[in-house]
C-alpha cells in the first residue's frame, strides 16, 4: 500500500534490493554472496531479528549459529508473516534440522520469492554469508516489499524522499546513503519533519555528530518503536546497505502528508513517461534517417561499373570493397539491429502506458530499412562478382597477350631474310649441280614453311581472342598480326614462284650431292623441332589447380623421356655432314663452305641443342615452383572448407535452437531470458571462429582462389547466416524482456502468463509467432472470453458450447473488430504474442487513465475546472510544470479567470482521446 504525502513503504525494499544489485552495490542477492568489507550490516540484522522475535518472547545473539536448527527461523516468519508454518521437529540429528530449513525456506519460496543458491545445508552448517543472504531475501519480502517510486529507481526514489523531507533544514544535504549521514542532522530532520515535538532541532550542532546520532536513535525507539539498529560511535565504518535501513524504518512511520503530493507523483509520472517517449521516437527518426542516408550513398558505389585496364588498378577495387565490407558495414549492422529493438521497446512502453502506437515518418518504418538492406546486400553481391570476373579477365588477357609477343618475335625472327632469299634468281648463271642443290634446298624450305602454318594460325588465333576479350592495347597486336599475315602470304608467293624457275632448270641439271641432300631434309625437321621445343620450354602457362599442374608436369616427362632419341638423331644428323666432308676429302672435291641445300650448319644444330639443355631444367623449376603454389592454393581451400563446413552447421544449429527456444515454454520468463543470454553469449564467443574464417578468406581471395571443392559454403552465405543469428538473438531477447515489462507492469502472474502463452502456441499452428484473425478469436473462446453488450466476461469452460453459437463464435463482430482494431492498429491481419498480451493484461488489470490525470489535477486546483500556472509551479517540478504550462489550453469555461488553463483537455491528449 501506499502512503498518501511521503515515500511508499513498498518502495524502500524496492530501493534495498536495487542499490545491492547494481556494479557498485556491496550485495549479489541473486547468489546470497556478501563480501568481507560489509561484516559492518551484522548488528544491524541481528536488530533487525530482534525487534520481532521479542514480540514472541525470544532473541537470538548469534545470527549464524542461532537459526542453525530452524526454530527460531520458522518462528521470525510467524511473526513477521502473521500465518501459521508446519509444526517443527524437534529433534537434535541433522535431518531434523535441515527439515526444518526446508519448511521455512519453502514458505518463503510460496510468498513468490526465488532464493538463487540458498540451501537448507548450508543455513544448518551455519554458512554466515548464506544465512545473511536469507535473511536479505526476507527483508526484501516481508518488511519492504514491493518498490516503486513513479518511474523512478528504488534508490533514486528513496533518495528523492529523504531530499523532500530535509529540504527546508540547514546543514542537511542529502545526496546518498552514506556520508550524508555521518553528521546525525540528516535522521533528527527526518523525525522532526513528522513529529516535530520530539526534537529541538535548533539546539543540534553539526560538529557533533556522536550526540546527534545518539539523540536520534534514542528518539526512534523511545516513542516511533523503531529498534536502534546502528551504533553511534560505530556509524562512520558501517557501509551504505548497513545505513539503508534507518531511513527505510523512518518512512514506515511517517506521518501521512497531504493529498496533494500523491496527485503532483501520479502528474510527474504521466509526464515523463510522456516525455521520454517523445525523445525515444526523436532519437528513432535520427536513426533511421541517418541509417537510409548511408544506404542510399552506398549502393550507387556498390552499382557502379568502371572497368580496369591493368590487374593492379582492379585489385585495387577489390581491397576497397574488402574495407568497406571490414571496416564500413559492421557498425551499421549493429546500428540495424539496435534501431529495430529500441523500435519494439518503444511501442511495448507506448501500449503499457496507454499511449497511441508510434507511426514513423514515411519511408522511415522498419519494414522500409530491411528493404534498403536487402537492395544494399544485393549490389554487395553483384559488385563481388564484378570484380572477380575481371580479375579473371584481365588475368586471362596479359597471359594472351605475352603469348602473342613471343610466338610473332619467334616468327619474325624466322622470317627474316626469307623474302630476299626467295627472290634470289642465281639459277641462271648456276651449274647443273648448283641448280639441282638450289632446288633440293628449296625444298627443305617448303618443308620449314609448311611447320611454320601451325604458328601463323596460332598468332591469328590469339589476336582474335584478345579481340573478343576487349585487350586495349588490340590496335597494335592487330597491327602486328595483319603484318605477319601479309608476309606469310607473299612468303608463299615467292616460294611458288621460286619453284617454278628451279623447275625450269632441273632438266638440264644431273648432278647432284645426295648426302648434302640427305643432310638438309633430316636437319631442317630436326631444327624445327628443336625452335618448337624451346619456343613450348619457355611457354607461359596459367593453371588453377593441382590436376592442371600435374597434366603439365605430365606432358614434360614425356617430353623429357624423347630426349635421348633426339640426341641419336642429331648425332645421325651431324655423321652425315661428316661424311660428306669425309667423301670429299678423300676425292680431292672441294666444296662450298655452305651445304648448298640448308643453312641450318652443325654449328646451329649444337648451338641450338645446348639452349635446350639448358632451358629442360629451367622449366623443371618453373614446373614445380607452380606446383608449389598450387599445394599452396590446396591447402587454403581445405583449411577454408574445414573451418566452414564447422562454423556453418553451427549457425544452422543455434538459428534452430533459437526459434525451439521462443516457442517453447520451459520455466519462468527470467529463466528463458537467462538462457537466451547465456546463448548470445556463447554466439558472441564464437565470433572469433568467424573472424578465423574471414582472415583465412581473405588469403583465398589474396592468392586468386575462384572454387572450392571442399564446401559448399561461401563466405558470403556465412556472413548472412552470422548477422542473422545475431539480429535473431537480439530480437528474441528483446521480445521477452518486453514480456516480462508487461508482466511486471501489469501484475500478472507467472501461472497466467504460461496459460496465455499455451493458448498462443497451441492456434499458432504456422509457429509464425502471430496469429490470424480466426485463430485469435478461437484463442480468446479458449480462454473462457465473450464479448456481450461491448463488454468482456469470463465464462465458465462449461459454457464453451454457448460461445460456439451458429456463427461460430460468441464473439460479436462489431466487438470482435473493436478488439482487432486494439491488437491490430497497422492493420497487418495478425497479432503478435506482445499484443495479445497486452490485450489480455488492459482486460484483467487496472492501468492509469485520463480520468486518473484529470483527478489529480482536479486536487491541485483545489477542486476548480481550471488551475494557473502559480498553482502547477508550486506543486509540481519546475520541469514538469513549464512542460504543462507551455501544452495547457486556455480555459473556456465562464467561470475561469485571466491566466486559467484547461486541464482536462490536456489529460485526455496525454492519453490519445483528444489532440493537444
Amino acid at each position: 500500500m501506499k502512503g498518501s504525502g511521503s515515500f511508499p513503504v513498498g518502495s524502500v525494499g524496492s530501493f534495498l534490493l536495487g542499490s545491492v544489485t547494481r556494479g557498485h552495490s556491496q550485495w549479489d542477492e541473486r547468489l546470497g554472496v556478501i563480501p568481507s568489507g560489509i561484516n559492518g550490516i551484522l548488528p544491524t540484522f541481528t536488530a533487525w531479528c530482534n525487534s520481532h522475535l521479542r514480540k514472541a518472547g525470544t532473541q537470538i545473539e548469534n545470527i549464524d549459529e542461532d537459526f542453525r536448527d530452524g526454530l527460531k527461523l520458522m518462528l521470525l516468519l510467524e511473526v513477521i508473516s502473521g500465518e501459521r508454518l508446519p509444526k517443527p521437529e524437534r529433534g537434535k540429528m541433522r535431518v531434523h534440522k535441515i527439515n526444518n530449513v526446508n519448511k521455512a525456506l519453502d514458505f518463503i519460496a510460496s510468498k513468490g520469492v526465488k532464493l538463487v543458491s540458498i540451501g537448507a545445508e548450508e543455513i544448518v552448517d551455519g554458512n554466515a554469508k548464506m544465512t545473511l543472504g536469507m535473511i536479505w531475501t526476507i527483508i526484501l519480502r516481508f518488511a519492504i516489499q514491493d518498490i516503486s517510486v513513479e518511474e523512478t529507481s528504488a534508490k533514486e526514489g528513496l533518495l528523492l524522499w529523504c531530499q523532500r523531507k530535509t529540504a527546508p533544514y540547514k546543514n542537511v544535504n542529502v545526496q546518498n546513503f552514506h556520508i550524508s549521514w555521518k553528521d546525525g542532522l540528516a535522521f533528527n530532520a527526518l523525525i522532526h519533519r513528522h513529529r516535530p515535538e520530539l526534537i529541538e532541532y535548533d539546539k543540534l550542532r553539526k560538529d557533533d555528530p556522536v550526540t546527534n546520532l545518539n539523540n536520534a536513535f534514542e528518539v526512534a525507539e523511545k516513542y516511533l518503536d523503531i529498534p536502534k539498529m546502528l551504533d553511534a560511535e560505530g556509524k562512520r565504518g558501517i557501509p551504505e546497505l548497513g545505513v539503508s535501513p534507518a531511513p527505510v524504518s523512518h518512512s514506515h512511520s511517517r506521518s501521512r502528508s497531504p493529498q496533494a503530493e500523491t496527485a503532483a507523483n501520479r502528474i510527474c509520472k504521466v509526464l515523463a513517461v510522456n516525455q521520454e517517449n517523445e525523445q525515444l521516437m526523436e532519437d528513432y527518426e535520427r536513426l533511421a534517417s541517418d541509417l537510409l542516408a548511408w544506404i542510399q550513398r552506398t549502393i550507387p558505389w556498390l552499382e557502379s561499373r568502371d572497368p580496369q585496364k591493368t590487374i593492379p588498378a582492379m585489385q585495387q577495387k577489390l581491397e576497397d570493397f574488402r574495407e568497406y565490407r571490414r571496416v564500413h558495414k559492421p557498425p551499421k549492422v549493429q546500428e540495424k539491429c539496435q534501431l529495430e529493438i529500441n523500435f519494439n521497446t518503444l511501442q511495448t512502453k507506448l501500449r503499457l502506458s496507454g499511449r497511441p502506437a508510434f507511426m514513423p515518418s514515411e519511408g522511415r518504418m522498419v519494414s522500409d530499412i530491411g528493404a534498403g538492406w536487402q537492395r544494399l546486400e544485393q549490389a554487395e553481391k553483384g559488385h563481388e562478382e564484378w570484380l572477380l570476373t575481371e580479375l579473371r579477365r584481365l588475368e586471362r588477357l596479359d597471359h594472351l597477350a605475352e603469348k602473342f609477343r613471343q610466338k610473332a618475335s619467334i616468327h619474325e625472327g624466322w622470317t627474316e631474310g626469307k623474302e630476299v632469299a626467295l627472290r634470289d634468281r642465281d639459277s641462271g648463271t648456276a651449274s647443273l649441280a648448283q641448280v639441282r642443290a638450289l632446288l633440293r634446298k628449296h625444298e627443305a624450305f617448303e618443308s620449314d614453311l609448311a611447320a611454320h602454318q601451325d604458328r601463323v594460325e596460332q598468332i591469328a588465333a590469339i589476336a582474335q581472342e584478345l579481340n573478343e576479350l576487349d585487350y586495349y592495347d588490340s590496335p597494335s597486336v592487330n597491327a602486328r598480326c595483319q603484318k605477319i599475315c601479309d608476309q606469310w602470304d607473299l612468303l608463299g608467293s615467292l616460294t611458288h614462284s621460286r619453284r617454278e624457275a628451279l623447275e625450269k632448270t632441273e632438266k638440264q641439271l644431273e648432278t647432284i650431292d645426295e648426302l648434302h641432300l640427305e643432310y638438309a631434309k633430316r636437319a631442317a625437321p630436326f631444327n624445327n623441332w628443336m625452335e618448337s621445343a624451346m619456343e613450348d620450354l619457355q611457354d607461359m602457362f596459367i593453371v588453377h589447380t593441382i590436376e592442371e599442374i600435374q597434366g603439365l608436369i605430365a606432358a614434360h616427362d614425356q617430353f623429357k623421356s624423347t630426349l635421348p632419341d633426339a640426341d641419336k638423331e642429331r648425332e645421325a644428323i651431324l655423321r652425315i655432314q661428316q661424311e660428306a666432308q669425309r667423301i670429299a676429302d678423300l676425292h680431292g672435291i672441294q666444296l662450298p663452305g655452305n651445304n648448298p641445300y640448308t643453312s641450318v650448319t652443325p654449328q646451329i644444330i649444337n648451338s641450338k641443342w645446348e639452349r635446350v639443355q639448358q632451358l629442360v631444367p629451367k622449366r623443371d623449376q618453373a614446373l614445380q615452383e607452380e606446383q608449389n603454389r598450387q599445394n599452396s592454393n590446396e591447402h587454403l581451400r581445405r583449411q577454408f572448407g574445414s573451418q566452414a563446413n564447422r562454423v556453418g552447421p553451427w549457425i544452422q544449429t543455434k538459428m534452430e535452437e533459437i526459434g525451439r527456444i521462443s516457442i517453447e515454454m520451459n520455466g519462468t520468463l527470467e529463466d528463458q531470458l537467462n538462457h537466451l543470454k547465456e546463448y548470445e553469449q556463447n554466439i558472441v564467443e564464437y565470433k572469433p571462429n568467424l573472424e578465423l574464417l574471414e582472415q583465412q578468406h581473405q588469403l583465398v581471395q589474396e592468392a586468386l582462389i575462384f572454387d572450392n571443392q571442399h564446401s559448399n559454403y561461401t563466405m558470403e552465405h556465412l556472413r548472412v547466416g552470422w548477422e542473422q543469428l545475431l539480429t535473431t538473438i537480439a530480437r528474441t531477447i528483446n521480445e521477452v524482456e518486453n514480456q516480462i515489462l508487461t508482466r511486471d507492469a501489469k501484475g500478472i502472474s507467472q501461472e497466467q502468463m504460461q496459460e496465455f502463452r499455451a493458448s498462443f502456441n497451441h492456434f499458432d499452428k504456422d509457429h509464425g509467432g502471430a496469429l490470424g484473425p480466426e485463430e485469435f478469436k478461437a484463442c480468446l473462446i479458449s480462454l473462457g472470453y465473450d464479448v456481450e453488450n461491448d463488454r468482456q466476461r469470463r465464462t465458465d469452460s462449461n459454457d464453451f458450447r454457448a460461445l460456439l453459437g451458429p456463427a461460430g463464435s460468441g464473439l460479436g463482430d462489431a466487438e470482435f473488430q473493436r478488439i482487432m482494431a486494439v491488437v491490430d492498429p497497422n492493420g497487418s491481419g495478425t497479432v503478435t504474442f506482445q499484443a495479445f498480451i497486452d490485450f489480455m493484461s488492459r482486460e484483467t488489470t487496472d492501468t492509469d487513465t485520463a480520468e486518473q490525470v484529470i483527478n489529480s489535477f482536479r486536487v491541485l486546483a483545489g477542486d476548480k475546472n481550471y488551475i494557473t500556472a502559480a498553482e502547477l509551479r508550486r506543486e509540481l517540478p519546475a520541469a514538469q510544470a513549464e512542460y504543462c504550462i507551455a501544452r495547457m489550453a486556455p480555459y473556456p469555461g465562464p467561470d475561469g479567470i485571466p491566466g486559467a488553463l484547461d486541464y482536462k483537455s490536456f489529460s485526455t491528449a496525454l492519453y490519445g482521446e483528444s489532440d493537444l
